[in-house]
């Protein structure tokens, strides 16, 4: 996951991860499992669930709605944490809950960067 500016002719350009940030916005298989699922779609996502057909690009003036979405998507943590428990049964639904809270607060910062630096956020 990156924060992009839009350069000349509409071209994004990637911006480097600042020290001490992660661009870590889950595993591969979070992108069904987690970030795309039926459970993220029913708590309102419109944007992350972008993510189980490609790669998501929350252009400049969309950032505030996609913060608004993660809103939204820490409010019903738990109901993502089945999804990930399918996919990896082995950890306790308190860990899931963790791991999806902490890729949660990685896209947060992203996304507060993009608004910081008029850009916006690509996860892919």
């Amino acid at each position: 996951m990156d924060v992009f500016q839009v350069g000349p002719g509409g071209a994004a350009q990637v911006l480097d991860v600042p020290p001490g940030c992660s661009d870590l916005a889950g595993f591969e298989r979070w992108r069904t499992t987690v970030w795309g699922s039926d459970a993220a779609r029913s708590l309102g996502a419109r944007f992350l669930p972008v993510l189980a057909e490609g790669d998501l690009y929350v252009w400049p003036g969309q950032v505030g709605e996609f913060l608004d979405e993660c809103a939204l998507l820490r409010a019903g943590l738990d109901a993502l944490v089945p999804g990930l428990a399918g996919a990896d049964p082995g950890r306790a639904p308190a860990e899931h809950r963790r791991r999806i809270s902490a890729r949660l607060a990685n896209i947060e910062a992203a996304a507060r960067r993009a608004l910081r630096e008029d850009g916006g956020v690509l996860v892919w």
